[in-house]
């Protein structure tokens, strides 16, 4: 039922704009427009939602989107930072998160036009990397970010498609650049979103970190990803064990700070049943099952909102917390679908 009720808020999320891309919901000012980089990874949530639960029009939807976004790709390869509308240049995240999408439209179709469009991306990323491995220029702010261990897992996947060895190539760069910036306790520097506050990330981009480099184990071999990963993700696993609940931030002593971001929860949730997975360690799992069941207890307090909302998790928890304060993003909606198929034992593919 958790899982229906969060599909049925993305397919109103689709419905709201004037495109078949998703927006996301706010309490004051209702549906914003479509984010091309969320629907990327949107796309195969609600394709593997379709097969979970047997509903035909999920699939339609995600191929929908998918068309929606071959569309509108820029002449470099690359999709536009923000929402539509804003007229923002490419960014390297966002474009590979829309690979992922391209990606899960391809395998569910056989349609080479999703594999052209996610070539031109990762040929784009790629041309505009910078020498010591990182991505800059072409990122949000301008700013060399750890979480593009997200860029470089989906990098890798069309490595192994395509068999174009550049892209390894550069996924194994960032990786690199990613894994100088740990320190001995685990925590990354240089991975939150903004400048303001990059002492003190927020959980939803530390988990990016964290999920990238677990992929790109799982997409190489390599031992030194899995442990970059582990790092961090005990740490979390260990302080919400213990007091239930995790901070929005965290310094580089661990030290937390704001309320609690359910996007990056959900992602942890994730990180989490994935460690299970390749390690058998049944505290991972322990920490998956407890996360989710904290999340559907904030997903059932949505019911007492406009049914725009219900279905769906706030951005924050409480919901007036700084980020996304009264709205519903709908990457929260997302990484709540994956660990709600997470906890069933479905981890996801893109």
């Amino acid at each position: 039922m958790a899982l229906i009720e969060v599909m049925d808020h993305l397919a109103r999320a689709q419905d709201s704009g004037v495109d078949r891309g998703m927006g996301s919901y706010h309490l004051v000012h209702g549906w914003g427009a479509s984010y091309p980089e969320t629907t990327g990874y949107i796309i195969p949530t609600m394709l593997a939602a379709a097969e979970r639960t047997g509903r035909d029009d999920l699939r339609s939807r995600a191929l929908e989107a998918a068309d929606w976004l071959v569309g509108i790709q820029r002449k470099e390869g690359g999709w536009q930072g923000g929402r539509v509308g804003e007229e923002r240049p490419a960014v390297v995240f966002n474009t590979a998160q829309v690979v992922r999408g391209m990606m899960a439209a391809e395998d569910a179709t056989g349609n080479k036009r999703y594999r052209d469009a996610a070539i031109r991306a990762c040929d784009w990323i790629v041309e505009v990397q910078e020498p010591d491995g990182s991505w800059a220029r072409h990122n949000f702010l301008g700013e060399r970010r750890v979480y593009d261990t997200y860029v470089s897992a989906p990098l890798l996947h069309m490595a192994k498609r395509t068999g174009n060895e550049t892209y390894r190539i550069a996924a194994l760069r960032n990786l690199e650049w990613v894994l100088s910036r740990q320190a001995a306790n685990g925590w990354f520097a240089d991975a939150d979103n903004t400048r303001k506050h990059n002492d003190r990330p927020i959980t939803h981009t530390i988990a990016y970190t964290i999920d990238g480099a677990i992929e790109c184990h799982v997409h190489t071999g390599d031992a030194s990803y899995l442990k970059a990963a582990e790092r961090p993700a005990r740490v979390l696993l260990e302080r919400f064990m213990q007091h239930g609940v995790l901070n929005g931030r965290y310094d580089a002593h661990w030290i937390g700070s704001e309320a609690a971001i359910n996007t990056g929860c959900a992602q942890l949730a994730i990180a989490w049943a994935r460690l299970h997975a390749l390690t058998g360690d049944v505290a991972w799992q322990q920490g998956c099952v407890r996360m989710v069941r904290w999340l559907l207890a904030v997903q059932a307090l949505s019911c007492k909102g406009p049914m725009d909302m219900h279905g769906a998790v706030t951005g924050s928890f409480p919901l007036w917390g700084r980020y996304e304060k009264f709205a519903c993003p709908n990457w929260a909606q997302k990484y709540l679908a994956d660990a709600l198929l997470c906890a069933e034992g479905s981890m996801p593919r893109y």
